[in-house]
C-alpha cells in the first residue's frame, strides 16, 4: 500500500475514533444534564441529585439509544407525579446534548490522545 493511501486511512480511521468518542462522552454529559434536570423538577437535595444522576447515566447501559433513559425517566416521572410528557423530556435532552457537546469539544480539546499520530508525520 502506497504511503498516500496509508495515511488516507490513518486519517479516517483517527477521525472515526474522534466521532465515536466524542458521541460517547457527549452521550454521557447529556445523561448527567438531563439527570440534574430532572432531579431538579423532583425537589432533590444535592447528594439525591448526586444518586440519581448515576441512575440515569446506569440506565443507558441498558440498550442502545436513549430509549432505556426516556422509559427510566417517565416512570420516575409518574410514580412522583411530576407532569412531564415524553416529547418535553426528548426535546429537553435533544437541547443537553448540544449542550454536552459544547462542553466536551471545550474539554477536550486533543481527544485522541497519543494512540494516533498526525497525518504525515
Amino acid at each position: 500500500m502506497s504511503d498516500v493511501l496509508k495515511d488516507r486511512e490513518q486519517s479516517y480511521e483517527a477521525k472515526m475514533k474522534l466521532d465515536e468518542e466524542t458521541k460517547f462522552k457527549a452521550e454521557a454529559r447529556r445523561n448527567k444534564l438531563v439527570g440534574l434536570w430532572v432531579a431538579e423538577k423532583f425537589g432533590l437535595s444535592e447528594d439525591e441529585a448526586k444518586a440519581y444522576v448515576k441512575e440515569v447515566i446506569a440506565a443507558d447501559f441498558e440498550e442502545p439509544g436513549s430509549d432505556d433513559v426516556v422509559r427510566k425517566i417517565m416512570a420516575d416521572c409518574a410514580e412522583r407525579r411530576v407532569g412531564l410528557t415524553e416529547e418535553e423530556l426528548k426535546a429537553e435532552m435533544e437541547r443537553l446534548y448540544a449542550v454536552a457537546l459544547d462542553q466536551i469539544k471545550n474539554q477536550y480539546p486533543d481527544p485522541l490522545g497519543s494512540d494516533h499520530s498526525k497525518v504525515g508525520d
